[in-house]
């Protein structure tokens, strides 16, 4: 009887966290609906600009979802940038010589060499993480340029095609695009709905129809890897001796865990991941560019921070980075719309908080919380002064956006973070913690 009640509150409470996040993301949708009223910025919940932040967040999240992998297997990655350079080049690179199929081999490839070369230095000879990481974020870079050199400068044939130091020749062929069936198949109603600009149902339709239309295929597989990610992890026999890994990878030793296997086994799929993110990039411009990663193997890194090194809000983290980036492409206009949404955010935070105190039967850590809302009052106050005398930004300003909401997201979501145990520390088998 204990046995099932117990099952029983582990149901209700998945539910009531199912809820919570359904009420989440609808609440978030009326909010941008109401600045979107406030403003007059259409762009705010327009389909380009869904589409473009699906595009941005992407990359992003496979790269948060590669360094997901290692850390929960106790490996810190922050060689992720550099292991999707890797993937770009080696996608460009197949790309030109064979098409999309090669490329996205490749590039997967390519990430794994990174992978597999930060699991030697790290598992097998103790080097700092850190150090390791580092070390791949600046050879990456430094062995495409080479490659380039070497492959594309003096090759004539490649040099017609478009190939130099920087920058590889167009891929062959292209990559099928889909669009989801009764959602933008057929006659366009959700564009005409959206063009309306009624309250919420207009948002919807702009949300939907970003979402689904001419949506390529790695971002489907992008999408798809979340969930099997997290079966993955949290629900097979290998998912959960990886975890043991990352918590314990004495505890699990003893019980027969081959625990530097299992931490070769993730890092290398973590490249291989962040490679795949290069894969996208390369699908997108069709060619390899230097520079084209743009930090994103930094900022991913950033959304499994934020999202608690958990795939669900990795991928919500991943999202709103992905908006971000995809927001300041349209207008500085809308970027400032931005200000009124976060008033908004804080407002609404502050306002739960409050709410909890007042429920609240033994009030503990009461002083914390009205710090906590007096600053989210203080936050919400400045934003909108922002919204009400700033008109346009600065590009150099619109330009870093998403970078500037990474760290302040990182700074909100530090409060709650649980990092694995046994992250980021040097495991010796038989030898004393």
């Amino acid at each position: 009887m204990t046995a099932t009640a117990s099952v029983a509150s582990v149901g209700a409470r998945r539910v009531r966290r199912y809820h919570l996040t359904l009420l989440g993301i609808a609440l978030l949708i009326v909010l941008l609906s109401l600045v979107r009223v406030l403003t007059g910025d259409n762009d705010l919940t327009s389909s380009g600009t869904f589409a473009a932040a699906l595009g941005y967040a992407v990359p992003i999240g496979l790269a948060g979802l590669g360094g997901l992998w290692a850390e929960r297997a106790g490996v810190v990655n922050i060689g992720l940038e550099g292991m999707m350079v890797l993937g770009t080049w080696c996608a460009g690179y197949a790309g030109y010589l064979y098409g999309p199929v090669a490329a996205l081999a490749a590039g997967l490839l390519g990430g794994a060499i990174g992978g597999l070369v930060h699991a030697v230095a790290t598992v097998t000879f103790g080097v700092d993480h850190i150090v390791s990481g580092v070390a791949i974020n600046v050879l990456g870079p430094g062995v495409t340029r080479f490659l380039s050199e070497v492959l594309y400068r003096d090759d004539s044939a490649a040099a017609e095609l478009g190939g130099g130091s920087t920058t590889s020749p167009t891929m062959r062929g292209q990559t099928p695009d889909f669009s989801l069936p009764l959602l933008s198949d057929g006659p366009d109603w959700l564009k005409s709905l959206e063009d309306k600009h009624w309250f919420v149902l207009s948002d919807l339709a702009g949300v939907l129809g970003g979402l689904t239309r001419d949506v390529g295929v790695l971002i489907i597989l992008a999408v798809a890897l979340v969930p099997i990610s997290y079966l993955v992890l949290w629900h097979t026999p290998f998912g959960l001796r990886l975890r043991a890994c990352g918590e314990n990878p004495h505890a699990a030793d003893s019980l027969g865990v081959r625990v530097y296997r299992t931490k070769y086994i993730a890092v290398i799929i973590s490249g291989a991941l962040a490679g795949l993110g290069g894969v996208f990039l390369v699908f997108v411009t069709t060619k390899y560019v230097e520079g084209q990663t743009n930090g994103r193997g930094f900022i991913g890194l950033a959304a499994m921070i934020f999202g608690n090194w958990r795939p669900g809000m990795l991928a919500g983290g991943a999202s709103l980075f992905g908006y971000a980036d995809g927001l300041q492409l349209r207008s500085s206009q809308s970027v400032t719309g931005l200000f009124l949404f976060g008033a908004l955010l804080l407002l609404c935070y502050a306002a739960l908080r409050v709410r909890r105190d007042l429920t609240a039967q033994v009030p503990s850590g009461g002083s914390r919380s009205y710090t906590v809302v007096a600053v989210s009052a203080l936050g919400a106050a400045i934003f909108f002064w922002l919204w009400l005398t700033v008109d346009t930004l600065p590009n150099e300003f619109v330009f870093i956006t998403p970078h500037v909401l990474t760290l302040l997201v990182l700074s909100v979501a530090a409060q709650r973070l649980r990092m694995p145990k046994a992250d980021g520390l040097r495991y010796r088998r038989g030898e004393e913690r």
